[in-house]
């Protein structure tokens, strides 16, 4: 549609930003709802994100997404951070308000929780102990999710092991280091398994795990999503786990700025993961 000096503009930072499906994935919702808007891309190099972040109101968006390498920094930034942000230490949805000030959020732990829940309605985090591999800022955000949703236990594992035991003691909880060369074991009696590493990645070696040890009942999936069906997911569905690919929780991470810059409430479709699909 043909944007009018009205149009809603809100953008995604990042250094390098071309690989980022974020323009993609916003400009569908856009065109689906015929909103009068527009999602941009703006590569904005580490050392001036701040100065960029601050421009946003005077530029008149209405907020914009932060992706590598920028989200620990944009916490910094903002003029308020949301509880969330605030715990997990980064942020990646900023939001302008009507008075200019900005506000940082983190909606990843959001779409970690709502891609398992569309996929497998019945699942429950307090069902059982939960099993996260890697101890990154996607780990982060997923551990905060799990124990705010009533995970009884969860069993961090980490290669570098004072990563994880850091972690651990900042977030407090449920969680539990368990040291990596004890993962096959860690997996008994677990109702959730989650690959936060790029192991299993385009290019990158496979997840060395064996699932002699997981119930057939436990969910697993794996944030990776290029390529779709990651050797963890497809050797646990070979062996009869339910598994849920990493491509829901990009698509609904995004559903909250949406609503907040578009007014909006967006949907995740089968239409959209084959549209966002093609580009892969």
């Amino acid at each position: 549609m043909i944007l009018t000096a009205k149009a809603a503009v809100a953008g995604v930072m990042g250094w390098p930003v071309g690989h980022s499906r974020s323009p993609r994935l916003h400009g569908w919702w856009l065109d689906h709802h015929g909103i009068d808007g527009a999602y941009i891309p703006l590569a904005v190099p580490p050392d001036r994100i701040t100065e960029a972040i601050r421009a946003l109101p005077a530029l008149g968006l209405r907020g914009a997404n932060v992706t590598v390498p920028h989200k620990e920094a944009a916490l910094r930034a903002c003029d308020h951070v949301d509880p969330v942000a605030r715990r997990v230490g980064a942020v990646n949805t900023l939001v302008v308000g009507a008075d200019g000030s900005i506000e940082g959020r983190n909606t990843d732990g959001f779409g970690f929780m709502a891609n398992l829940t569309a996929d497998r309605p019945d699942w429950r985090a307090a069902s059982g102990p939960a099993v996260v591999l890697g101890a990154g800022g996607a780990a982060r955000a997923i551990l905060v999710a799990l124990a705010d949703a009533g995970a009884p236990e969860i069993r961090l594992l980490n290669r570098t092991a004072s990563r994880a035991e850091g972690l651990a003691a900042e977030l407090g909880g449920p969680i539990k280091v368990i040291p990596w060369e004890d993962r096959a074991a860690a997996l008994a009696e677990a109702a959730l398994v989650v690959n936060t590493t790029t192991q299993g990645m385009g290019g990158q070696p496979a997840l060395d795990l064996a699932l002699d040890r997981l119930p057939p009942s436990a969910l697993v999936t794996d944030i990776v999503y290029t390529p779709l069906h990651t050797p963890l997911l497809t050797a646990a569905a070979e062996r009869g786990n339910p598994v849920v690919d990493g491509l829901g929780m990009l698509l609904h991470q995004a559903r909250p700025g949406f609503e907040a810059w578009f007014g909006r409430m967006p949907e995740v479709t089968p239409e959209l993961r084959r549209f966002v699909l093609e580009s892969l």
